[in-house]
């Protein structure tokens, strides 16, 4: 009630709070930690590229609890951001995604309650993974509506703009990649597709989610960089939509796992990592 019910209502503007600037894709390596006082924890540390900290009023915090093996010494927090103690930087300024918010959180003696904590002690790192593999899917499904976008304003463009006497779009070099591209993008779905749906029955969908993160923002910054080419110099415009496009696609290899780390995750699965 406290927390949940005003963030599903769209009444809190929540935030998680992982990555650190010496550890992004590797989260176990985080070093803001929480020390028992009381009923209370005090949190100390640092947090980087956090989206939605300018605005939050909830956040999600992963912390060392402990000093045990890293993978089973963390937990995640419930820290309001009007906490004495937490102060948030001004936005970062980013290659892409500019309507975003994004930006360091500094936590300095932050005291909050033990019942703030989700879950069990020491399980943090676990509940953080299977997140991640939400935000993974997430991201896999969300990248398909842009590229369809994408692809749909440059048949547009391209009908409409000529050269050589002819719309740009007669051209089969044009017609022929976007063809290519359009049924990569529906090879995408049908993966993605295919990953919820399991997902949803309770089966284990790590290697799915992992390849499907791993296409949608290879397949994004391909779509983007295609695009951009067929508007020519006017795709080279900053207000352009592929110029927007080709900017903000670049952290879909990136953000939520990168590329290397969804890489890995499906090698390991596969058997041959090593």
């Amino acid at each position: 009630n406290e927390f949940l019910v005003p963030a599903i209502a769209g009444d809190a503007v929540c935030s998680i709070a992982v990555s650190e600037p010496q550890a992004g894709s590797d989260v176990a390596g985080i070093k803001t930690n929480a020390v028992k006082d009381g009923d209370d924890y005090i949190i100390n540390g640092t947090k980087m590229w956090i989206t939605n900290s300018v605005q939050a009023d909830l956040l999600c915090v992963l912390v060392n609890t402990s000093e045990g093996q890293r993978h089973k010494n963390k937990s995640l927090v419930i820290v309001p951001s009007k906490t004495p103690g937490v102060s948030v930087s001004e936005p970062l300024k980013k290659l892409g995604l500019r309507s975003s918010d994004t930006a360091q959180i500094f936590f300095d003696n932050v005291r909050v309650p033990q019942r703030n904590r989700i879950g069990e002690e020491g399980m943090g790192f676990i509940y953080q993974m299977i997140q991640f593999q939400e935000e993974r899917l997430y991201a896999a499904a969300a990248t398909l509506k842009g590229m369809e976008g994408n692809i749909q304003s440059t048949i547009e463009y391209t009908r409409e703009r000529e050269t050589f006497g002819k719309p740009i779009l007669k051209n089969q070099v044009v017609q022929f990649r976007l063809a290519e591209l359009q049924t990569e993008i529906e090879a995408l779905r049908a993966l993605t597709y295919a990953a919820v749906e399991e997902y949803i029955h309770g089966k284990d969908v790590l290697t799915k989610a992992s390849m499907a993160k791993l296409k949608s923002g290879r397949l994004a910054r391909e779509v983007s960089d295609s695009c951009l080419q067929f508007w020519g110099g006017m795709g080279f415009m900053w207000d352009s939509p592929p110029a927007r496009s080709y900017r903000d696609s670049r952290l879909g290899s990136i953000g939520g796992g990168s590329d290397e780390v969804m890489l890995g995750i499906i090698s390991k699965q596969m058997g041959i990592l090593g």
